[in-house]
């Protein structure tokens, strides 16, 4: 089996219940060795999806959009048009079985990626997710959900390219109600999503293939 991760770019709007199915596919048939590891890079149409630890007061306009309920980590939180999804199906069991380790590579991967459109991306202590800093708040501007079935991971991060931001209105991102979200275009960053998907597979290479040992491996986190 060729050990080269696989990249796919769907057009249009992927439907979400369709996503799910595709994404637990292919993660099985990773898990036998029938398939390549896939980083999926999709948008879909506005909706919520709540997580396992979602609580229904975060849910604050349930007829706004569909709401799914999903098996990955966290809370509330929304896709739609403009925002840049990338379901991530790797071999955990082949890379190493640490789950800390796996999710601080996302982050560093969002990190990356932003850095090549001058946006400072960072952490922040029992916050999941990417923060950028500025005119004395702070805003999220991309989000992270996995989960792991046999040591194959799949859901994955999302990133606000130019999304509408007054989507969100209708939940509590990851139950977090006191800091707002943002996106590269209410930044004042022009980039394309091919401009963004040509940056996340270039800071891919980055963290998972050319140095991906060299990462801390900080308190377990998996959604945000």
């Amino acid at each position: 089996m060729d050990r080269k991760v696989e990249w796919r770019t769907d057009a249009g709007l992927t439907p979400y219940p369709e996503a799910v199915r595709a994404m637990e596919d292919r993660a099985a048939a990773i898990r036998v060795g029938t398939a390549r590891e896939l980083v999926w890079l999709v948008e879909h149409p506005p909706l919520y999806t709540a997580g396992t630890s979602a609580q229904d007061t975060d849910l604050l306009d349930a007829a706004r959009f569909p709401v799914h309920r999903t098996g990955r980590g966290g809370q509330y939180t929304y896709h739609g048009p403009g925002q840049r999804v990338a379901y991530v199906m790797l071999d955990l069991e082949r890379r190493g079985r640490d789950v800390r380790q796996y999710v601080t590579a996302l982050e560093e991967w969002l990190i990356r990626t932003l850095a090549r459109f001058d946006v400072v991306g960072e952490r922040r202590e029992g916050r999941v997710g990417i923060w950028v800093a500025g005119h004395g708040r702070e805003d999220k501007i991309a989000a992270i959900g996995v989960r792991i079935r046999r040591w194959v991971s799949y859901h994955g991060i999302s990133l606000n390219v130019g999304p509408d931001l007054s989507h969100y209105d209708g939940i509590v991102p990851c139950g977090i109600a006191e800091h707002g979200v943002t996106s590269l275009a209410a930044l004042g960053k022009t980039a394309s999503m091919a401009d963004v998907d040509t940056a996340l597979k270039d800071a891919f290479a980055e963290v998972f293939e050319e140095d991906p040992v060299a990462l801390s491996a900080p308190e377990a986190r998996i959604e945000g």
